[in-house]
């Protein structure tokens, strides 16, 4: 088509991605010529040679949630025979196993618990520290922020400051999904909304924290809704370096995983199509790397994908393996059969895709391979 044809030559060119400009590649476009222009982009934001990779561990403290998100298989409500709050007994343990593999870095989520004010979450940041000082924590989610914020009757930056003070490094993306409230309405309508979000997290980086942004694909939303939701994360990228030069180190996304009760109840019910396939979802990471022009680094899923299409999406716009996610109850509740990788796994998939393997820490600083000393 003549109008993509012009899209991509503007591209080229160093123009930036309109929203229109993105759907219509996403609907248009060849994937070869998606693929190209990605890895092109790639190559002149990071290392054409290094794929990057963090070894950590995702510890949920608790799985006790109110906010009943429609895709959720991993909350229980207050009260479930399986709800949990781990102890510092079992924190320890965890922790400990992570350092002993060479881990530097630990990401603390769970949900949006009644029962946890801010005392618990500045006792329990504090205790992590006080014994595992080195260890990097990379804690909670904007809307974990939003929901203690809530309880306690604060300001958002009051929450983080206090969490900041009490040992907490930075602030993952997780919650994001799709950032347009129309469809957040449909799935998680509980949850905090766009503008919400995007508030925490600029706030995040106002405060010096390392911060990332994700995307989930799959509800049934258009081109449109992922591309306006990538754009707010473009908007406040642009905002935040130019403001104090800290912004979104990373951006992730991965399709949904739904195979039991989401599945059910929203998407066949509605005839939805729900998830992504193979090219659907490196088609849409090498869009991501060309709409994110601002952001540095994307990173590859393979906890949903399997590390093969994974090591793929290192030649459409990834640079970043992620981690070897020594634990995963999320996705993995949702349907996900992929399991945690070790570190010497990860960088024979890296290598085997022609790159060099590079351990980093969450700033994506280079460490040295294996177990730490």
């Amino acid at each position: 088509m003549p109008e993509v044809a012009k899209i991509l030559q503007d591209l080229d060119c160093g123009s930036r991605l309109s929203v229109d400009d993105a759907v219509r590649l996403h609907e248009h476009a060849a994937t070869e010529d998606l693929r190209e222009r990605a890895d092109k982009k790639r190559q002149s934001v990071a290392d054409p040679l290094v794929v990057t990779y963090l070894v950590d561990r995702n510890v949920n403290y608790t799985n006790v949630c109110i906010t009943d998100c429609k895709f959720c298989e991993f909350y229980r409500r207050p009260g479930h025979d399986e709800s949990y709050v781990l102890t510092k007994s079992s924190l320890s343990q965890k922790i400990q196993e992570t350092c002993d593999l060479g881990g530097t870095r630990i990401l603390l989520q769970g949900g949006h618990n009644p029962d946890l004010g801010l005392d618990y979450y500045v006792d329990l940041l504090q205790f992590i520290k006080s014994e595992f000082p080195t260890i990097e924590l990379n804690s909670f989610s904007p809307s974990e922020i939003d929901h203690i914020a809530t309880k306690e009757g604060m300001e958002i930056e009051a929450v983080l400051r206090t969490l900041q003070r009490a040992g907490m490094d930075g602030l993952p993306g997780g919650g994001g999904e799709i950032l347009q409230d129309e469809i957040r309405h449909q799935v998680s309508p509980k949850k905090q909304k766009t503008a919400d979000w995007i508030h925490c997290m600029r706030i995040a980086q106002k405060l010096g924290m390392v911060t990332s942004a994700s995307q989930v694909i799959g509800f049934g939303e258009s081109a449109w809704h992922r591309f306006e939701s990538l754009r707010e994360i473009r908007d406040l990228q642009d905002e935040s370096v130019a403001a104090h030069g800290n912004g979104f180190l990373s951006f992730v996304m991965w399709p949904l995983q739904y195979e039991s009760r989401f599945g059910f109840v929203f998407g066949e019910k509605k005839g939805m199509e729900l998830g992504a396939t193979r090219e659907q979802y490196l088609r849409h990471i090498a869009l991501a790397r060309l709409f994110l022009d601002n952001v540095p680094n994307v990173g590859a899923s393979w906890p949903t994908m399997g590390p093969e299409i994974a090591q793929e999406a290192l030649a459409y716009g990834a640079n970043d393996f992620g981690s070897t996610m020594l634990e995963e109850n999320v996705v993995s509740s949702a349907g996900s059969t992929y399991s945690c990788m070790t570190e010497d796994r990860i960088r024979s998939f890296i290598e085997s895709a022609g790159f060099k393997a590079q351990k980093r820490d969450s700033n994506y600083r280079p460490l040295a391979a294996g177990k730490a000393s």
